[in-house]
């Protein structure tokens, strides 16, 4: 049975993909930690639009998950015709204020299990010539960001890693394409750990909802994008980002966030 499986599926834009794929009847196979949250999304997903919902709860940041899901994956015969690397976390605020720990944790879940996980279910796209990949990175990608900087450099490693695999896939008719969304509404940043007194520091006032990021996902899908962009404001800013000098950017966006965070230099 052919399989749309996705990650980060137990809210924001992974829920999103979840149930706008199960409208366009998509059978899924949904990873997350949670196995409550996911046990009832496949229940109301597959009772509502009649497809078949499954899940495997797990910590993609265990060693050795990809490969628990891949032999999942096969032990019930399922076939992943459409991969989305959702599952991502991020940090806001100075380098030292996070443990070590949480980096190696956020660099291995933004990275390493995107790219282990690609490498796992690929070789069977090539074969069959058909499959569909999406790698969810972020406006964070596009440059250096003072005081978010590990998350953005983990992102601006899934823009590259995508774009290259975009051009590594095409002449098998595998189609790849990086989703950029901004600030969107979900559970991201309470998970960083960012609290409401610093939260414009990272967002701004107009945060998209998962289901127009996903809607935007499924035009560029459409239009063969090997990168979509999701929210006007955040395609003006890509535009606008070559125009400013680095040191330039760097110094006002570090100035602008240690007034926002209330950090003192000592």
């Amino acid at each position: 049975m052919k399989v749309t499986l996705i990650t980060g599926a137990s809210g924001g834009i992974g829920e999103a993909f979840a149930k706008r794929l199960a409208r366009e009847k998509h059978h899924l196979l949904l990873i997350a930690r949670s196995e409550h949250k996911l046990k009832s999304l496949c229940e109301q997903l597959s009772g509502q639009h009649q497809i078949t919902a499954k899940y495997i709860a797990i910590d993609l940041t265990r060693p050795g998950s990809d490969q628990t899901i891949a032999d999942e994956v096969t032990r019930q015969k399922l076939e992943v015709d459409w991969l989305i690397n959702n599952a991502g976390m991020g940090t806001g605020g100075d380098l030292l204020e996070y443990t070590l720990e949480a980096y190696h944790h956020m660099i291995h879940l933004n990275m390493d299990a995107m790219v282990a996980l690609t490498y796992r279910f690929l070789p069977a796209m090539r074969k069959r010539k058909r499959g569909t990949i999406i790698n969810v990175g972020s406006m964070a990608g596009f440059g250096a960001i003072p005081y978010m900087n590990v998350y953005a450099a983990t992102k601006g490693f899934v823009k590259y890693f995508t774009e290259a695999l975009w051009e590594e896939n095409r002449l098998y008719n595998v189609r790849t394409m990086l989703l950029c969304p901004g600030a969107t509404e979900t559970g991201f940043f309470e998970a960083a750990k960012i609290g409401e007194d610093r939260k414009s520091s990272f967002s701004s006032k107009n945060m998209e909802t998962p289901e127009q990021v996903v809607a935007s996902a499924m035009k560029g899908l459409k239009k063969g994008n090997i990168m979509t962009i999701s929210g006007l404001q955040n395609r003006l800013s890509k535009m606008l980002l070559p125009l400013i000098p680095t040191k330039f950017a760097l110094k006002t966006w570090g100035n602008l966030s240690r007034k926002n965070l209330k950090l003192e230099i000592k």
